[in-house]
């Protein structure tokens, strides 16, 4: 009982500040955008770079956090010896790394189209490089259970990270204070300013590991690294090729886009997608509850029922949420600060939609790694990411960002119908599909409605509107998958009457 309800307390702490991170690392959408017009392009700046920075941040850890608990917690290793080999393997191909991208500069900086910024490019490879090592660090925490530690760093990371932005773009500007040269006489934004304020809140978390990094013998295992590689590159091609359905887009967006203004129209885009990561932080909360829920299920008998009923809530939920930013989206556009960014915000359901796709595709993927074939995983992403890359190419020079956002529908969707059809054939599980397919027409149908009112009605009518429809959704739930009656402490009331 014990271990089990410390379990819960770490499983909370990581999800809570996981979750809250996001949101609070949400903030910087207000702070960037009011700072950065549309029409400047910086925000499009940053949207690209950190995509690069996403990509390879899955290809400078290639699943070694994974391996580490893997192997770290096999009783014939020894945990120091796993970790101490984990640990310069991974910082030696970041520092690796580094030393190519400093030797190769000038061209990789040409390459991704900014030749007369170089410093970018090193400042924010050198930080996703720093980024890499530390992940290992982070798992050690995770290891040997210290949650607390491991949520303070993340949060101490994100809110150093606002507080310097909010200081950089808005606060020193308004004051007219300008310490250390930090601007022209005209107080000029600099967007590689971001970049380095990143650099500079991920060397402030590497220093608070110092007791993580000293204190034990770094001896390297070279047999034990060898196991280790053939357990990690299944991972690697499955991190790769879901982290590019995410991030490819928006790399590939200036070398397809055929006009002038190719990162005005990324940063619009970029900025509009954000709100759609609502979504994606309701799929982290679910994630956090679901995983080891699943993996805790296995052996019992009524798993594949308990995954089906799982399957349908958590669309239940995703979907509710899905009206919720539409029905609300009059009122969610003013997080984006400049209206400049408003006309991207037509992609907002499309994003949510793949959104979507791409959490039953997560919940869908347990069958594989129920019984250890996570390379079906890699395939799936990969013909998921063939599919975006298509509809990219084919689509962006005619459509701009709009095809991006129906890149990602195109590519999770392929994912999951391919991870569904062979699933049930390797581990068959009956999914309600009939009640979850009334749900999703019944959410449809509303998100339409309410996208004409948010389109045709005066704010305060189409709130009203929308409201209703919300209402009239979460009726039908509580009226066929959540009776009152069932539910605690209010469903002692509703029982009596």
């Amino acid at each position: 009982m014990a271990n089990l309800k410390s379990l819960v307390k770490d499983t909370a702490i990581y999800g809570i500040s996981s979750i809250a991170g996001r949101f609070i690392n949400y903030l910087l959408v207000p702070i960037q955008t009011a700072a950065f017009v549309a029409g400047g392009g910086e925000y499009g700046v940053v949207t690209n770079i950190y995509a690069y920075t996403a990509l390879l941040m899955v290809v400078l850890t290639y699943g070694m956090e994974t391996t580490f608990f893997r192997f770290v917690n096999k009783t014939e290793e020894k945990p120091l010896t796993v970790y101490a080999t984990t640990l310069m393997a991974v910082g030696a191909t970041s520092c690796l790394f580094i030393a190519v991208v400093l030797a190769f500069l000038p061209q990789i900086a040409t390459f991704m189209q900014y030749p007369d910024h170089p410093s970018w490019v090193a400042v924010m490879f050198i930080c996703v490089a720093i980024d890499a090592f530390k992940a290992i660090p982070f798992a050690y925490l995770r290891y040997q259970r210290k949650a607390l530690k491991f949520a303070t760093l993340q949060l101490v990371n994100i809110l150093l990270n606002i507080a310097l932005n909010l200081l950089y773009l808005l606060v020193l500007p308004a004051l007219q204070l300008n310490p250390w040269g930090l601007y022209d006489a005209h107080f000029t934004l600099d967007v590689g300013m971001v970049f380095y304020i990143n650099l500079v809140c991920t060397a402030v978390v590497l220093l608070c590991f110092y007791k993580e990094l000293t204190g034990f013998p770094y001896r390297f295992d070279r047999q034990l690294w060898q196991r280790m590689l053939r357990y990690t590159w299944p991972l690697l091609l499955l991190g790769i090729a879901g982290i590019l359905n995410q991030t490819l887009d928006k790399i590939i967006f200036p070398y397809l886009y055929v006009g002038n203004d190719a990162q005005t129209q990324l940063g619009i885009y970029g900025a509009a997608a954000k709100i759609a990561m609502i979504m994606a932080m309701i799929t982290q909360a679910f994630r956090y509850a679901y995983e080891p829920f699943v993996f805790g299920k296995a052996k019992d008998r009524d798993n594949r029922d308990t995954y089906a009923q799982a399957m349908k809530y958590f669309i239940i939920f995703t979907l509710l949420a899905f009206l919720m930013v539409i029905g609300y989206l009059d009122v969610l556009r003013y997080i984006i600060r400049d209206e400049s960014y408003w006309p991207g915000l037509k992609v907002v359901p499309i994003v949510m939609a793949a959104e979507i796709m791409m959490g039953i595709y997560f919940n869908l993927s347990f069958w594989y790694k129920l019984i250890d074939k996570t390379i079906y995983g890699a395939w799936f992403s990969g013909i998921g990411c063939l599919v975006l890359v298509a509809v990219n190419v084919w689509l962006v020079p005619r459509y701009s960002y709009m095809a991006c956002a129906w890149g990602g529908v195109a590519g999770y969707g392929t994912a999951m119908v391919l991870s569904y059809v062979v699933g049930q054939r390797k581990y068959p599980i009956a999914y309600p599909l009939k009640s979850i397919g009334c749900y999703v027409l019944i959410a449809a149908g509303f998100a339409i409605a309410m996208s004409y009112a948010n389109r045709y009605l005066p704010m305060a009518g189409a709130l009203l509107v929308n409201s209703g429809l919300l209402l009239l959704f979460i009726a039908h739930i509580l009226y066929h998958d959540f009776p009152l009656a069932k539910l605690p402490v209010v469903g002692k009331y509703f029982s009596k009457h």
